[in-house]
């Protein structure tokens, strides 16, 4: 299995999915999800900001649904639930989590904050609130394991910002014996090629590469609950 995990790693890189596949990942998502048997797998909950959601793409582009089509590739049963969205800051993640608890999540990936970072907003709120969504989740389902994605902060927000906003999500990774992406757009950031025209949100071949990342994290961990 950890040599299918990590020729999946390769291969998120130049995949290539078929419209089936795209069908069924936007079934997937809360607003699509169909009754019966799909919705007794495990949910690996993804929330996040408009990277998250695949801003600009089709949702069956966005990294998490290529989380989705490298678990059936290997055969793990969990189910992908893309709780993007666009312009969610921390404050928006704690507002709308209960909600999206009401599912047997077994994983919560965790990307919020690079709004916060754009917006310059105070960095201890930050913290505190992707703890509460952290707390929230554990209450509700206690054998929950959690994935911190870290971000950057924008480099106009200056250097001391910078170092204490990168510093946030290992500390919260570490204080809560969490997992850790430790930049989700390694290799996507600052290359024109793999941004749309606005120079933040990543196209489909950026996605595949944050799916790589996401996936050298997430793989191993899947392996262990699966």
């Amino acid at each position: 299995m950890a040599r299918k995990i990590l020729l999946v790693t390769a291969l998120l890189v130049t995949a290539v999915h078929c419209r089936s596949e795209n069908r069924r990942a936007v079934a997937e998502r809360p607003e699509f999800a169909e009754p019966g048997p799909v919705e007794a797998r495990p949910v690996i909950l993804f929330v996040g900001t408009s990277i998250t959601a695949g801003y600009g793409l089709g949702v069956e582009q966005a990294f998490p649904s290529l989380i989705q089509a490298a678990m059936d590739s290997v055969g793990f049963a969990f189910r992908v639930v893309n709780a993007g969205e666009s312009g969610s800051t921390s404050a928006g993640g704690v507002r709308r989590i209960e909600w999206l608890l009401h599912q047997p999540v077994r994983v919560l990936v965790l990307e919020l904050g690079a709004n916060d970072g754009l917006r310059g907003q105070d960095i201890g709120a930050m913290k505190s609130n992707l703890q509460l969504i952290i707390n929230e989740t554990r209450m509700t389902h206690p054998d929950a394991k959690i994935v911190v994605a870290g971000m950057e902060a924008p480099p106009n927000m200056g250097v001391a910002y910078a170092t204490e906003f990168r510093q946030v999500f290992a500390d919260l990774a570490r204080e809560n014996d969490a997992m850790l992406i430790p930049f989700l757009l390694d290799g996507v950031a600052g290359i024109p090629e793999l941004n749309q025209a606005d120079g933040i949100h990543p196209t489909a071949q950026g996605h595949r590469v944050i799916a790589k990342n996401v996936w050298e994290v997430l793989g191993p961990l899947l392996e262990q609950l699966n």
